[in-house]
């Protein structure tokens, strides 16, 4: 098969897509689209009669995840984005990826700081969410410890290394709202994955806002694919045994009780 050139990829190749205050995403490069993964799907059976048309075939090959003629296709991007946030980030291990070094760079004096509505607090529901904003008194307060923090931090980076301390020493002071750089690839079948649990309402919102943005670029590039994944994983529910047994008897009419915490699940998937 030919190497394939598609017409929208090829516009934004290199384009930067602003995320957060000094993030970006750019795609550096990309092998394949819908028609490569439809070109592995049916070289499996190759010399039979074709019974399905592309958008049927793949529409068929995510619902029943024959995950294999995905991996068919890759990105490359380039990320910048706070440190914090890189460590959730390579908790995807099918990816590959080649980060920016303070051992060998001067590290730029680029820290994220939330935007006012995403000062919150602590979520009373959650142990690791934010829940409601806090008031514009504390939000002051907020910002000016912020701002303290990342100018004492990149101060005393710059006068370690001014004093001659080594620069993969001297970043041990730098805080994990400090952005940093790098390449990563991943074929699209672990990337799915990764957009459906990172564009998760769950999930934090920063690392959301990448995975949004990278989304939106695989759509450009893979049209029908993202619509059969919409429609079998984003906008679809599992339920487990216990759920559908629940489920089926409230149907028929029956009082079925569940604990406080199932009974909240169950509604959030209903809803």
């Amino acid at each position: 098969m030919a190497h394939v050139t598609v017409e929208e990829a090829e516009k934004i190749l290199d384009k930067e897509y602003k995320v957060l205050d000094y993030g970006f995403v750019r795609l550096v490069d990309y092998l394949g689209d819908d028609s490569r993964i439809v070109s592995s799907a049916r070289v499996s059976y190759s010399g039979t009669k074709q019974l399905r048309g592309d958008s049927t075939l793949i529409d068929y090959l995510l619902r029943n995840d024959h995950t294999s003629p995905f991996e068919q296709v890759v990105f490359t991007f380039h990320l910048k984005m706070p440190i914090f946030v890189a460590r959730q980030w390579v908790r995807h291990r099918t990816g590959r990826m080649n980060e920016i070094s303070g051992r060998y760079s001067v590290m730029k004096e680029e820290f994220y700081t939330p935007c006012r509505e995403e000062f919150c607090v602590q979520s009373k529901d959650t142990r690791q969410g934010r829940g409601e904003v806090i008031s514009d008194d504390e939000y002051i307060k907020a910002k000016a410890l912020f701002d303290k923090a990342y100018k004492d931090a990149y101060e005393s980076y710059t006068n370690l290394l001014n004093i001659g301390v080594a620069k993969e020493i001297a970043r041990s002071v730098l805080p994990l709202g400090l952005y940093t750089e790098f390449y990563w690839q991943m074929d699209l079948h672990n990337l799915l994955h990764f957009l459906a649990l990172r564009m998760d309402k769950h999930a934090q919102l920063e690392i959301r806002h990448y995975a949004m943005t990278i989304y939106e670029i695989v759509k450009l590039i893979c049209p029908i694919t993202i619509k059969a994944f919409e429609k079998h994983k984003i906008n679809a529910v599992n339920f487990t045994k216990d759920e559908v047994d629940v489920i089926k008897a409230r149907l028929s009419g029956e009082n079925v009780e569940i604990n406080e915490r199932d009974e909240r699940i169950l509604s959030d998937k209903l809803k």
